[in-house]
């Protein structure tokens, strides 16, 4: 094989352990190099332009919430809402709960770090609204998940 030549990729790009507190337990994270089909990528993408519109949603949401009434809308509060949009709105309902939930957890973790650099005095840094080229990957949580076959 010559040194131009590439290797094949292997299945598995990185994985990551961290270490656990209690040493009987182990927690690993896993991320995976895909090779979807066309329709799957279409799925795919589809999926991740509703996880981009739910985040926006929801950072308005919380934005307007606080210039309005002064109050502070919690994940929770949000997560709370998730089958009412569901049925509200149809798209959603062929996206896994735990995909929606990881949206929401993704912009409470910004606000998380923004309140944490405005106490200790660090630019802050609103978390901002995602367009297409901000925003593209989301997260399955559990194990026994498969691509989107349709």
């Amino acid at each position: 094989m010559s040194k131009r030549e590439k290797k094949p990729q292997p299945k598995t790009i990185d994985a990551k352990a961290r270490e656990p507190k209690d040493p009987n337990l182990r927690c690993k994270a896993y991320k995976f190099r895909l090779s979807p089909t066309k329709k799957q990528v279409g799925k795919l993408e589809w999926m991740l332009r509703r996880c981009k519109e739910l985040y926006n949603a929801a950072l308005q949401e919380r934005r307007d919430a606080y210039q309005m009434c002064g109050v502070s809308v919690s994940y929770r509060m949000q997560a709370d809402q998730l089958p009412a949009i569901k049925k509200l709105r149809e798209e959603y309902r062929d996206i896994h709960s735990q995909v929606l939930q990881e949206v929401l957890k993704r912009l409470d973790k910004a606000f998380q770090a923004f309140f944490r650099r405005v106490m200790n005095g660090e630019k802050p840094g609103y978390p901002r609204f995602k367009s297409g080229d901000r925003y593209h990957s989301m997260t399955y949580r559990w194990q026994n998940h498969c691509l989107p076959q349709s």
